[in-house]
């Protein structure tokens, strides 16, 4: 069995840190955030290779992945020539595989029993089965009405009050029949959620729905990025680093470096080769990338810091995210909601906060 992952977005979203790193491989604890989907993917011993169905910056992707060795899996890639949205991308990357296929969206994290949902779609012999997960607020989503019986019934996008019948959305999660795929053009843009699956129901084919209730995110906005961190190290969300380890501790990469005189309180996670120096203060949930330095009594809290940053001195970095070889000069207060590219440099004394 193959899985297909959606990976050729460009993370709008995310910018300015997507531009040079597609959200495929954006780090979460200094592995691609890819790798949790594939972690969830390996529970399941019939799926025997990975698709990642690829467009923005597909060659940065490959470079981090490989065959799939290192990710304990086989991995294949297909390059759409333009995008083709979901429904295309799903097709173009099945090509003539005609088995049962599972298919991730490429910006969700989740803790699924994948095995179950698989176990559902076979037992009711459906020609499709999504994920749906319950959310507090579903006027911001659209939202996925079933039958008591599961059946999935009717798709409603962004309802007002009044419309709101039910709590579940799409997950981002499917199990799918490739003989079903006739009905989507060949080489053209068109949407699985819009248009593949209303076209289900009006067929009256059989499409089911597993709720799920446990953790999900999608990550691709600042906000959610900053959260699957958080939740990884209170543990809502069981991952690398964190997943084995009791709460409230720190995680050191190799050859890190935290001198006499540091203050480093958890939980965090500080990555190889990272420098922290004396006076040097780092907060909860703060996340310091592979061979960064943090210099003499400056100030991490709660910020994250990807790949070969510097904080020089006195310098006060909170809730923000930094891109890799960001350069943050003494003397600076960056506030919290801020986002820096890759390379950025903040001189001297300067202030910033979201929104300035």
């Amino acid at each position: 069995m193959k899985a297909i992952l959606l990976a050729g977005g460009k993370g709008t979203r995310l910018r300015p840190l997507t531009l040079h790193t597609p959200k495929p491989i954006v780090p979460v604890f200094g592995r691609a955030f890819l790798n949790y989907q594939i972690d969830l993917v390996r529970t399941v011993p019939e799926i025997d290779e990975v698709i990642l169905s690829l467009n923005y910056q597909p060659r940065r992707i490959q470079d981090v992945f490989g065959d799939g060795r290192e990710a304990g899996i086989r991995m294949s890639y297909v390059v759409e020539p333009t995008p083709l949205g979901t429904g295309g991308a799903v097709k173009y990357a099945t090509g003539a595989y005609k088995d049962t296929i599972v298919v991730f969206n490429g910006d969700v994290m989740t803790q699924i029993n994948l095995a179950e949902v698989l176990r559902l779609h076979r037992e009711r012999r459906a020609r499709a089965t999504i994920v749906l997960t319950p959310v507090t607020n579903p006027s911001d989503y659209g939202l996925v009405e079933t039958d008591a019986d599961g059946n999935v019934r009717r798709f409603l996008e962004k309802p007002t009050a009044d419309e709101i019948t039910c709590d579940t959305i799409n997950a981002g999660v499917y199990v799918l029949e490739p003989d079903t795929f006739d009905r989507i053009p060949a080489d053209t843009a068109y949407s699985i959620e819009r248009a593949f699956f209303p076209s289900l129901v009006e067929r009256q084919e059989t499409f089911v729905a597993y709720v799920y209730r446990g953790y999900w995110i999608d990550i691709g906005t600042p906000e959610k990025y900053m959260q699957v961190h958080r939740d990884i190290m209170d543990r809502r969300f069981l991952a690398e680093p964190f997943g084995a380890e009791a709460r409230g501790f720190t995680c050191l990469g190799s050859e890190v470096r935290i001198e006499d005189g540091a203050a480093v309180s958890g939980p965090c996670f500080i990555d190889a080769g990272a420098v922290v120096k004396a006076g040097a203060r780092i907060h909860p949930y703060s996340v310091i990338g592979r061979n960064s330095v943090i210099e003499e009594d400056a100030v991490i809290d709660g910020a994250i810091i990807w790949p070969n940053g510097r904080v020089s001195r006195d310098a006060v970095v909170r809730q923000a995210i930094l891109g890799r070889h960001c350069h943050v000069g003494r003397n600076v207060v960056i506030d919290r909601g801020v986002i820096l590219g890759d390379k950025s440099a903040v001189t001297d004394h300067s202030r910033l906060a979201a929104g300035e």
